[in-house]
């Protein structure tokens, strides 16, 4: 069975709908304060996946994820390393890591995404929304094809919640920007209506260069976005739900966000298969 880590404390908050969200895909979830792995000594390698959900951490001071991700980046744990250090061994050991909202700016904030360099040196940022003010509301996204993410299987366009004040994100310069361009990393993009990525608000909730919604990395091994997929598990999420199970009846009432999470517990089972046999 896939077993999933997700790391909590310090204002994370969504843990528990991550948590459901792997348990409805079928994985063994585990919830962990993250002192208990910086200060007890748990380890990150009985997991397949490492997950850093949304929130608030350490109350966005500084800038959001900054504090968290200083933390992963420059604490020692007991064995003379860092958690970013056992973070690359796990990558290097096949694994995966996702990162939310407030997770995706820890990710963007530790280097590992979208890291382009291979030296996990911070790129990108995510910084203040355009709008100058939090944004919380749905919007629609499409999938690049191209990036062959395992969390994108199958995934052209949909319609997820953001809830954020630091979604924009910001990327050093043109060369980082070609490479993520050449390499395909920018792998959700905000769109309109009629699924065509934009820059303009309310479609874009926060001018984000590239229209970026989430990354990955050179080996689609990190995988971070700024919507919520965890909190569209059910059709009765959806603020138009009534509207939509009118006009089709028989239409899924698994929610659309949960799609993810599917496709990368699928993914690891097979990886998992293949390794055993």
């Amino acid at each position: 069975m896939v077993k999933a880590l997700i790391i909590t404390g310090f204002g994370i908050n969504c843990e528990e709908e991550m948590a459901a969200a792997f348990s409805m895909a079928g994985a063994q979830i585990e919830i962990l304060h993250l002192n208990e792995i910086l200060l007890k000594g748990k380890s990150i390698h009985e997991y397949d996946i490492l997950n850093f959900p949304g929130g608030f951490s350490f109350g966005d001071d500084i800038s959001s994820g900054k504090v968290m991700a200083n933390k992963i980046k420059y604490k020692k744990l007991s064995s003379g390393k860092t958690l970013l250090d056992e973070i690359i061994l796990f990558l290097e050991a096949g694994k995966f890591v996702f990162g939310i909202c407030n997770g995706f700016q820890i990710l963007v904030k530790l280097g590992l995404l979208p890291n382009i360099s291979g030296k996990f040196e911070q790129e990108v940022s995510l910084r203040n929304n355009d709008s100058h003010k939090f944004e919380d509301r749905w919007v629609n996204c499409i999938a690049e094809n191209e990036n062959q993410s395992p969390f994108l299987t199958e995934i052209n366009t949909i319609t997820l919640p953001v809830r954020h004040g630091e979604g924009k994100l910001i990327i050093k310069n043109e060369a980082i920007k070609n490479a993520i361009l050449d390499q395909n990393l920018n792998c959700l993009t905000y769109s309109d209506d009629s699924g065509t990525a934009t820059s303009e608000y309310p479609f874009n909730p926060n001018g984000s260069n590239l229209n970026c919604a989430g990354l990955t990395n050179p080996s689609r091994q990190v995988f971070g976005l700024m919507p919520h997929p965890e909190a569209f598990l059910s059709l009765y999420n959806h603020p138009n739900w009534g509207k939509i199970k009118r006009e089709n009846p028989a239409t899924d009432e698994q929610g659309a966000g949960l799609k993810f999470f599917k496709n990368i517990v699928d993914h690891i089972s097979k990886q998992k298969s293949r390794n055993e046999s």
